[in-house]
């Protein structure tokens, strides 16, 4: 059942960033172009998630287990770090010149998928080289 649940929030991730455009790395460059012709569109998509990831917390407190799990898998600290700060600062650096984070970049893989291929296997190869160094 956690498959399937899995299976079908990931397909509605991936059709709500695909109809919102947020797939679209010229989308998302025109919103971090302030100066330039700058679309506002990705705040509004970043603002209409807040009001369901507001409710998810809320009913979350509620819950003693998840519906499809045995316990709720929430960070175990919340200090901010060295390494933190670093991996902010590349996930910005790679959302910025490729205009992709890792969702729409693998939702991106079934719109264009010649196109976003760099960008997915340079994102894999970062994450094995964290693997790698971080043992």
């Amino acid at each position: 059942m956690r498959i399937v649940i899995a299976l079908l929030s990931g397909m509605l991730f991936g059709a709500g960033l695909a109809i919102s455009g947020m797939a679209d790395p010229a989308r998302v460059r025109a919103f971090l172009d302030l100066f330039g012709r700058w679309d506002p569109t990705l705040a509004f998509v970043m603002g209409g998630a807040i009001v369901p990831m507001a409710l998810a917390w809320l009913v979350q407190k509620r819950l003693e287990q998840p519906l499809a799990d045995t316990a709720f898998n929430l960070p175990e600290t919340r200090s901010l770090d060295g390494r933190l700060a670093l991996g902010a600062v590349l996930f910005g650096i790679g959302w910025g010149i490729g205009g992709l984070c890792p969702g729409p970049a693998i939702a991106s893989l079934a719109l264009a998928p010649a196109a976003v291929a760099p960008f997915v296997l340079a994102m894999l190869a970062g994450m094995v080289l964290h693997r790698l160094t971080t043992r």
